[in-house]
């Protein structure tokens, strides 16, 4: 999201964040930094695979991923959470439910489409798809909205994502996701309000 610090203005040009500053090299968005890490440091080759083919999926995946699953997953967590914190007000009750009706469409369009009967989004193995999909799945879980509960298919391809990772390692990062709700008891600078609580309600038009 973005930032109004000086630093990330120096970082990246966008003054967003996630950003990468790899000595005099700086670099935003979250995918591109991905793809410049494992390139960097020659990952295992399931990661993002030298297959053209297989590296054209995963190409896929985070195409589509932006408009869909980014689109509305984060957004449980700004309605149930964030905007309340930075507002002093909860969301109308249908306001979830609308991002509810469209996380659920692209649940569907990525079991279906992505996922089908294969243990990963491009297929035996996990890659950049997979990490990139539960982090963002992983917020409505946060805030108490568990999207896996009723999708058995979806469950499983979390739990394979958790084993391929390492469930400490998968818990680890996913931590303040996980514990996004304890943000409601500290106290934020009615400054810091006032110049986030505009673009926290700009993010969910």
């Amino acid at each position: 999201g973005p930032s109004s610090s000086e630093g990330a203005g120096k970082v990246s040009l966008l003054k967003k964040v996630p950003a990468l500053k790899d000595g005099d090299f700086t670099l935003a968005e979250c995918t591109a930094i991905l793809l410049y890490l494992s390139r960097k440091y020659n990952t295992p080759d399931h990661w993002y695979p030298s297959d053209i083919q297989q590296r054209a999926r995963v190409d896929e995946y985070l195409s589509w991923h932006h408009a869909n699953i980014r689109a509305n997953a984060p957004k449980t967590m700004w309605i149930k959470v964030l905007i309340p914190l930075f507002t002093g007000q909860p969301l109308p009750s249908e306001k979830l439910q609308e991002v509810m009706e469209g996380l659920s469409t692209s649940l569907k369009q990525f079991e279906e489409r992505f996922l089908q009967d294969k243990a990963f989004i491009i297929g035996s193995e996990i890659s950049l798809a997979d990490l990139v999909a539960i982090v963002e799945l992983m917020q409505p879980v946060g805030v108490g909205c568990d999207i896996f509960e009723d999708r058995p298919r979806l469950r499983e391809w979390r739990r394979r994502v958790e084993d391929a990772v390492g469930k400490e390692l998968f818990f680890q990062a996913h931590e303040m996701i996980l514990n996004i709700k304890e943000l409601s008891n500290i106290q934020i600078d009615p400054q810091l309000k006032e110049q986030l609580a505009p673009v926290l309600m700009k993010m969910l038009k």
